[in-house]
């Protein structure tokens, strides 16, 4: 869902960390134009979202005039009868559950992999204004055994110079702006450091959608 449609749309500023041994440890994947991206989304919705696999992990959205929410209220199951041994295997009945909690609503997450502009260019304040002045985006990943290792900014350095390459290649196709954006999750913030380390420095208003926005000039 987060991932195929750069290495659909935009393979060449794509890349994936080996170990020397054939395992993946680690990717940088990303865009140098995420407006360019947009227009070109069609395309990655007809070749991944409509076929095979990617139709049976990501349905069709019941709808796109509308966003969905993000989150939506869960229950958990109630107990089984007592006596019915259910979680603890010694005839003890798993406690009810009466709390309600929040689950991610997964009508929203098929909205955003259909949608490139909710995905990309839109939603809270600030959103579309960030997208207009930093163009080009980012995601790395990046297993713990190789954090701490240098590993992290070969990747984002190696990713900068594939942008560069790509927007010099496109004769004016492919719009960068100032520079880079990413989205650090409000459940990640200790990655900022390593961020501002790199590079980046933090944007206002990604605390409107619960994470931190960074950017970096190219």
């Amino acid at each position: 869902m987060w991932t195929h449609q750069y290495t659909t749309l935009s393979p060449r500023t794509c890349f994936v960390l080996d170990d020397g041994h054939g395992t993946a440890v680690g990717y940088v994947i990303g865009t140098p134009d995420v407006h360019a991206f947009a227009r070109a989304y069609p395309r990655y919705v007809d070749e991944v979202l409509t076929r095979g696999h990617g139709a049976a992990a990501v349905p069709a959205p019941a709808q796109l005039a509308v966003p969905e929410p993000w989150w939506v209220a869960a229950v958990d199951p109630p107990s089984p009868p007592d006596g019915a041994g259910a979680g603890t295997g010694e005839g003890t009945p798993t406690p009810a559950a009466s709390a309600t909690t929040r689950t991610v609503n997964e009508a929203c997450l098929a909205q955003l992999a259909h949608h490139p502009r909710w995905l990309l260019l839109e939603g809270v304040p600030g959103k579309a204004e960030l997208a207009a002045a930093y163009r080009a985006t980012m995601h790395i990943d990046l297993l713990d055994a190789y954090q701490g290792r240098g590993w992290g900014r070969k990747m984002i350095e190696r990713f900068v110079e594939s942008v560069g390459a790509a927007v010099a290649e496109a004769d004016g196709a492919l719009d960068p702006g100032r520079g880079l954006h990413i989205g650090v999750s409000g459940e990640n913030t200790k990655v900022v450091p390593f961020y501002e380390r790199v590079g980046f420095t933090t944007y206002p208003g990604g605390e409107a959608e619960g994470n931190v926005w960074m950017v970096r000039a190219l």
